[in-house]
This record gives structure tokens, sequence and C-alpha cells, in this order.
């Protein structure tokens, strides 16, 4: 993370929504991780669903926030199918500060809180939601924390982001 760019909300204000919203969680610190295959062994003392986070956008700019489970695989052409959208791409690091307030390496579902003006879809994977507990960094990619898959959609609600099942 650019230690130049202060976040427009900090792990520890996410941290306080959570308990004003009755999330029950467990905070785990590590080692900052960037990618999904460089957390494989940090994630293996963590109990529960570690999960991605895809920031896509289409030719007409509408963006995606796309949370599955790490082993569900992601077709972006069968996905333009299902969100009836036109191509998809990788939306940059500079659209993806502008609009969740992030840097690469520590997207999470927990951004939306950034997202003010509900520009962002957010996608759920259904398998994920199947799960005990699921997984995502809080902002910061040297923590992880375990939540119930109803407590993001509770989350989810507070931000204004009604979820699409992908």
């Amino acid at each position: 993370m650019d230690p130049s760019l202060l976040l427009p909300t900090t792990s520890e204000q996410l941290f306080q929504v959570l308990n004003n919203l009755e999330i029950d969680y467990i905070l785990h610190k590590h080692r900052p991780v960037y990618t999904v295959a460089e957390g494989h062994d940090v994630w293996k003392g963590i109990p529960g669903l570690h999960c991605r986070n895809l920031f896509l956008r289409d030719h007409k700019k509408k963006m995606f926030l796309i949370v599955a489970a790490n082993e569900t695989k992601i077709d972006l052409k069968d996905l333009k199918k299902q969100l009836n959208s036109g191509r998809l791409s990788f939306g940059s690091a500079e659209r993806l500060w502008e609009f969740l307030g992030i840097q690469p390496g520590a997207v999470s579902p927990f951004c939306l809180i950034n997202d003010k003006d509900r520009q962002v879809t957010l996608v759920l994977d259904p398998k994920m939601m199947d799960a005990e507990r699921v997984n995502y960094h809080p902002l910061d990619n040297a923590m992880t924390i375990g939540i119930h898959p109803n407590d993001l959609l509770k989350f989810a609600d507070y931000t204004g982001h009604l979820p699409s099942y992908l």
C-alpha cells in the first residue's frame, strides 16, 4: 500500500462499523499478501473459506466487484453473458482508488464502504455463501478477518449494495 495515500476508511474505522452492526469477526494478522498465490501459506492456519475479489469494468464503464471462493473458476467471457454486460476488463489501480478507496492487493467487499454513490455492483459466488466462515482483508492486506456469510450480507445492506449471485 502506498503510504502517501490515506485510506478514506481505515481498518480501525471498519472494525467500529462491524461492531456497531453486531457483526462477529475473527481477526488474523500476517505478512502483507497481494495475490491468492502468495497467500496459500499464510491462510493455511486460518479456518474458513478464503475468497478473492475481482474489480472489473465493462466498455460502458459499469463496474463490478466479484467476490468468490479462491477455487471458483471465473471465465470473463461467460461472466460477461451472465452479467449482461459488455466486454469485461480489470479496473485500473486509479479507478479502484477512485471508486473503492483501496489499493490493489487489499480489495475486499469491505471496500464498498467507500462507494457512497453505489457505482459498483456487488456480485457474490453462491458457493461462498454456503460456508460457515468466509475470509477477507479488512482494508489492509496484512490482516484477514473471518465472518459468517450472513454478516457479509448485513454489511452489504449497510453500504446500500444489493448483491447479485452468479
